[in-house]
């Protein structure tokens, strides 16, 4: 059994006892998350499309950490105009196991 649900304007897959690591959610750590916004549940055999999202289905998600991913780095440059910008960005995760799967 799994689902596919739309948190924070992006779409995941979500397996029962799977860790899942998403962007960053606004709660602290050992906090629980409750998504109704699922789009497909998939049981066996049986699949339910949304349109757009299954009405009573929820996905029961536990927050474990919260962690930044490698640095990148953003190089601009303007060939023979002298201009060169270097940036770094760290984009920020959130690690989360799924609990539960309703539907």
């Amino acid at each position: 059994m799994y689902a596919i649900v739309e948190l924070n304007g992006k779409q995941y897959t979500m397996t029962p006892g799977r860790y899942t690591t998403v962007d960053q959610i606004a709660l602290p750590s050992d906090a629980s998350l409750t998504v109704d916004k699922v789009l497909m549940v998939v049981d066996g055999e049986n699949t339910r499309l949304g349109a757009p999202y299954i009405e009573g289905a929820t996905v029961t998600l536990k927050i474990l950490n919260h962690y930044r991913d490698k640095k990148i780095l953003v190089y601009k440059m303007r060939p023979k105009k002298g201009y060169r910008r270097k940036n770094g960005h760290r984009q920020p995760y959130t690690r989360v196991q799924v609990e539960a799967v309703l539907g």
